[in-house]
């Protein structure tokens, strides 16, 4: 039977990508509606507000991702057309750098030339890309994946203070939000931590941190201009 070994490295795209835009739907929703609540704004508003927020939001994300992406994505094939040159002009020296990868490593010279002239006959661009510039399949920029998974995940985040409008009281309306959104991003931060690896409290409580910050922030700008939106 083949043995299949699932690292949690093989996430880091999408993942990354989907805990940012949760995140950032959860925090920067329930901030602006917890400022315009503050400022004593009727309930239409403060859902006009939130639902505004949240398309913009979603689209900012998938436009922020897939540029971001893309740019990586640009340098990596840039990398790759040059290394597929250098491979071309000079195979030898290409070969001799390989070696010396490995020996570095930890083989001996011997064993890092056969290692390394196997390797570049069977598929040399794959062997310098992965070792000499760090670059495999699992981990290459995808900016539509990106994209997508930060604009569904920012909608997804941003929807848990929009429904809470719609449900709490108008007069508890900035208490109830801060708690079920800060309660959202404790649940979050967990999550991510797990499935990234780390301690659960720790991204619990990093993510509640900066979110309990913000929407303090926003409450307090609010109150401070307290006009109600006509």
């Amino acid at each position: 039977m083949r043995h299949r070994e699932r690292h949690r490295s093989e996430r880091i795209g999408w993942l990354r990508a989907a805990v940012l835009g949760a995140n950032d739907g959860i925090v920067s929703t329930a901030s602006l509606v917890v400022g315009v609540a503050a400022a004593e704004a009727t309930r239409h508003n403060v859902l006009v507000a939130g639902v505004a927020g949240l398309v913009a939001g979603a689209l900012s994300m998938a436009a922020g991702e897939y540029v971001s992406v893309s740019s990586q994505a640009d340098t990596e094939r840039a990398d790759l057309d040059l290394e597929k040159r250098e491979l071309a002009a000079q195979p030898q020296a290409e070969e001799d750098e390989l070696m010396r990868i490995y020996v570095r490593r930890g083989l001996e010279p011997d064993l890092a030339r056969t290692v390394a002239r196997q390797l570049m006959a069977k598929d040399a661009l794959t062997a310098h890309a992965r070792d000499e510039l760090g670059l495999t399949e699992e981990l290459a920029a995808r900016p539509l994946q990106a994209a997508i998974a930060s604009a569904a995940t920012f909608a997804v985040g941003a929807s848990v203070p929009v429904l809470t409008i719609m449900l709490a009281p108008l007069a508890k309306l900035v208490l109830i939000v801060s708690t079920v959104s800060l309660l959202c991003l404790v649940a979050l931060g967990a999550t991510a931590a797990r499935v990234g690896g780390a301690p659960a409290a720790v991204g619990a409580a990093r993510v509640a941190l900066w979110g309990a910050l913000a929407m303090a922030a926003t409450a307090g700008i609010g109150r401070l201009f307290g006009t109600t939106v006509a």
